[in-house]
């Protein structure tokens, strides 16, 4: 049986030492910002709208940079879905702030690992 691939991109902010995670609304985990392509969009181009849609802020296109790809089951264990997650750095323009998608916004820690999903835990 061929296993369900859901690919996203996500935008890895890191600040002293902690790195930026959100709460979409209605659920209890946080998550990499970021999300699913639309359609035939690039990388590029669903980084740049997932980040404005969620966070309010513009990245800077030219300061886009990989930061690697991972992959790991989606929180539900093996049977679950396989995410693959295409990180890029990337500063920004604007005040970060939680969008109307976004319940909670928070720098977490390595400490904090454990409340947030297997793909974006291998980051």
């Amino acid at each position: 049986m061929m296993s369900v691939l859901i690919d996203t991109v996500a935008w890895v902010r890191i600040e002293n030492g902690r790195i930026l995670c959100a709460r979409p609304k209605g659920k209890d985990v946080f998550y990499i910002p970021g999300g699913k392509r639309e359609g035939a969009e690039t990388d590029l181009e669903t980084l740049l709208r997932e980040i404005e849609e969620e966070l309010t802020v513009s990245l800077v296109r030219e300061s886009v940079v990989h930061a690697g790809t991972y992959e790991a089951h989606a929180h539900d264990g093996p049977g679950a879905p396989l995410v693959r997650m295409s990180c890029y750095y990337a500063d920004y323009r604007g005040t970060l702030a939680a969008s109307s998608e976004i319940e909670e916004v928070a720098w977490f820690t390595y400490a904090d690992r454990p409340l947030v999903p297997p793909v974006d835990q291998l980051l």
